[in-house]
């Protein structure tokens, strides 16, 4: 049987409460489980601030070693002491506190007495009118460390299907919390029916004794002083002997922003529990988030998740106000269901498990985004500076269960959504933590699985944790920074048609030229020079128009080079992968034919490596078409035959994934004239997607025979492309083809692949889209249709 030492509780307090704001959110906490009726009420009764204190303790041990060369310098340490003490303070603990220094006798006496004073006269309390605890109570609860009552009720109604716990904290240590504090800990409290307060005195320096074990240190609560009125209830938490060094400074501080966190600033305020916080005396404020921040947000994402007759549901709303350029407000709303949440946050070859997608619960989020460089721009009211000012004090993205924070999240060094780390690697806008104001909100009731760490310190990591974490950065990091990047390309680099400003700056040239042969007629001999000069001007600017059009050409076609790039990297990096797949597949057939025996097995093998090495072939021969020299390339070639060439080289991937291709081809080659790489890198680009969300929908429905359909048709050629993996959910179907759109996992996901096919298919003056063709079985959509002209030159 294990025995614990008395110092044990000390090392537990030191560990579970990590920071002064936890204990007093433990501490508040316990006065609203408690069902105060007016809030909970926290003050700050300082006499002598530590550092007064410690610095007239250092005067006074200077003096004693001195031998008090001064005749009076017993007085005038009695002067200095008292003139330090807070004039604000208590009048009641202020007058104890100087009798307790001017009844010392010595320089000594007076250093105890400081001593004695700082630890009885210097108080924390926090109370509450609650239910209150009697004696049995505090002996049987309060003193009960990890006591399980209220855990068992809050599980009770969790099974229950309760929309609501019955209490904020369950664990039982909450009570540590004012070890934080101070070193004395006293307790008054009273139940309605009492007739006397209950009181009980901790002294947590008697749980310092090296060798006493717990039981050995009395701790008994006693029935003692008059209720303020006979049917009064409620609790005060008395800490004296205060370990920090607390100031009005200090205070207001934490008024100003951990106090005003502690319970959601995104509920209107008169909605929010009440905590009042005191310094001596003077109530103090702590601020409300104005709404008019956030109507000044310039971009904002809202999501719920939902879990609903077993299934889950993301859905987000994104809204672009402003992003420094001109352009009209933009706004798209995603919704991602059990399928597409599988590939987005649970992955191919995921560490969590599909159940965790419902285990995790429902939840809600907001985050609001700034651009704090035009924040920072003054205008003639001071509007500006004082919102960037406001967007510095509530920054961060903060976490709520039941309107009552979880630290650390949104802490100044707290990156939890990884944006300060993903914004290092990416281009365009870079979403770094303080640029947001936001919360996401859970409950006890409705997240069971999503439980503090034991030291408050964060959630613990379980797989509902990671759903919640990884919807969360895949709202904000891809839905509202991807489509930030959509509305700059679409408003801020708009393509500029050539041909129609080409026309237009040849006929005001003409139409020049003309106006300055009549002016010539009709000029009078001293106005020949303006003419001259005028003529000079147009020839100038025809040649700047000239350089211009060659810069917008040139442009344009560093653009296609970059879209041509871009390509051929992704179809690189599909081959390495398919390379080094094949490689070890290779090598292991060669360690096995080490131990080979038979000859029979060892021509086995030696087939499976020659099948290996034959699919490495075929994929390197790929990347030839994919060059950015063959991409320009147009030549005339059979494309039912490219169509098999490319499935060749697939083979040894269909075979592993069980996917059976059935094509319909014409009987006689379907000649076009085209890009070759252009065309290879579509069917790529189509079969890598589909090979990845057949094994998406097969890993999880084993019965499933995957299975991809090619058909080709001519007048004109137009290739029907459909597989029976996870498919697209109608609400997607218009943003498959953007830019960095993907619903693959983080690891994979690029988002590129279609938005380069549907580019190539179009500067073949051709198409590529998605089918409105519903799948009966899954409701979502499978088909994709790629139409080329008769004649695909470009």
């Amino acid at each position: 049987m294990f025995k614990i030492t008395a110092r044990t509780v000390l090392e537990l307090g030191a560990e579970l409460i990590s920071s002064d704001i936890i204990a007093f959110y433990e501490l508040i906490k316990n006065g609203f489980d408690a069902g105060t009726k007016n809030g909970v009420e926290v003050r700050f009764d300082i006499v002598l601030p530590r550092h007064l204190y410690l610095r007239q303790r250092d005067a006074l041990i200077k003096s004693i070693a001195d031998k008090g060369r001064s005749a009076n310098a017993l007085d005038l340490h009695k002067g200095s002491i008292v003139e330090a003490i807070l004039p604000d303070s208590d009048a009641k603990l202020r007058n104890g506190f100087a009798k307790e220094i001017d009844d010392a006798s010595s320089l000594t006496a007076l250093r105890d007495a400081l001593d004695v004073a700082q630890a009885k006269y210097n108080r924390i309390s926090v109370s509450d009118t609650g239910s209150g605890m009697s004696i049995a109570d505090l002996e049987q609860n309060f003193l009960v460390i990890g006591t399980p009552s209220r855990k068992r009720e809050v599980e009770k109604a969790i099974a229950a299907g309760a929309a609501k716990s019955p209490y904020l904290g369950e664990k039982g240590i909450g009570r540590l919390s004012a070890m934080r504090l101070g070193e004395y800990l006293q307790v008054r409290t009273a139940r309605a029916d009492d007739v006397q307060m209950n009181r009980l005195d901790i002294n947590w320096r008697d749980f310092a004794q090296i060798d006493a074990m717990l039981d050995e240190v009395p701790v008994k609560p006693v029935s003692k002083g008059d209720k303020v009125t006979p049917s009064w209830s409620g609790t005060t938490i008395i800490v004296r002997d205060l370990l920090e060094n607390w100031t009005a400074t200090r205070v207001a501080d934490m008024c100003e922003y951990d106090f005003a966190r502690l319970t959601d600033p995104f509920a209107p305020p008169e909605t929010r529990p009440r905590i009042a916080i005191f310094w001596n005396g003077q109530r103090q404020n702590i601020p409300v988030m104005p709404r008019r921040l956030l109507d000044a947000a310039h971009a904002r994402v809202v999501g719920a998740y939902k879990v609903e007759k077993g299934k889950p549901l993301l859905s987000c709303t994104v809204d672009i106000f402003d992003l420094g350029f001109e352009h009209p407000p933009e706004s798209e709303t995603v919704v991602l269901p059990l399928e597409d949440l599988e590939g987005a946050i649970v992955g191919k070859d995921g560490d969590i498990e599909d159940s965790a997608l419902t285990e995790v619960g429902p939840f809600s989020f907001e985050a609001y985004w700034f651009n704090r460089r035009r924040l920072s721009r003054v205008d003639t009211t001071g509007e500006n500076m004082a919102l960037r000012d406001l967007q510095e004090q509530w920054s961060g993205i903060l976490l709520f269960r039941d309107r009552y924070r979880v630290f650390p999240y949104g802490e100044d060094e707290d990156d939890w959504l990884e944006l300060d780390r993903r914004a290092l690697r990416r281009s365009g806008y870079t979403l770094n933590k303080t640029q947001f104001i936001g919360r996401v909100e859970i409950s006890r009731a409705g997240n069971p699985d999503l439980v503090d760490q034991t030291n408050r310190e964060g959630l613990r990591v379980t797989p509902a944790q990671q759903v919640l974490l990884r919807a969360i950065r895949y709202a904000i990091q891809d839905r509202l920074g991807g489509f930030m990047q959509d509305v700059e390309r679409q408003y801020k680099a708009q393509k500029i048609d050539l041909t129609e400003a080409k026309t237009r700056v040849a006929g005001l040239e003409d139409r020049a030229r003309a106006s300055i042969k009549r002016l010539r007629r009709v000029a009078r001999d001293e106005d020949r020079e303006a003419v001259d000069e005028l003529e000079q001007t147009l020839l100038e600017l025809s040649d700047f128009a000239a350089k211009a059009r060659e810069r917008i050409a040139e442009v344009e076609q560093e653009s296609r080079r970059m879209v041509d790039m871009a390509g051929v990297g992704l179809m690189v990096e599909v081959v390495a992968h398919e390379l080094a797949r094949s490689s070890e597949n290779a090598l292991k057939a060669l360690d096995k034919l080490r131990t080979a025996d038979l000859p029979d097995q060892v021509r086995a093998h030696i087939n499976t490596l020659r099948a290996e090495m034959r699919s490495v072939s075929k994929r390197v021969r790929v990347l030839d078409p994919l060059s950015v020299s063959g991409r320009q390339r147009s030549e005339a070639f059979a494309l039912d035959a490219l169509i098999r060439e490319q499935l060749e080289g697939h083979e040894a991937q269909f075979e592993r994934h069980g996917v059976t291709v059935k094509l319909d081809l014409p009987k006689r080659p379907l000649m076009i004239r085209a890009v070759k790489g252009m065309i290879v890198q579509i069917l790529e680009n189509l079969i890598s997607n589909s090979l990845y969300w057949i094994e998406m929908r097969s890993t999880r429905e084993p019965s499933l025979k995957p299975e991809i359909r090619i058909t080709l048709e001519g007048g004109p050629p137009t290739l029907t492309y459909e597989d029976n993996g996870r498919g697209i959910a109608l609400t997607n179907a218009d943003k498959i083809f953007r830019p960095f759109w993907s619903l693959k996992e983080r690891k994979v996901r690029r988002g590129l692949g279609l938005f380069i096919a549907k580019e190539a298919a179009e500067r073949h003056k051709g198409s590529l889209v998605l089918s409105d063709h519903v799948d009966p079985m899954t409701g979502r959509l499978h088909r994709f249709v790629l139409e080329l002209p008769g004649d695909s030159e470009t």
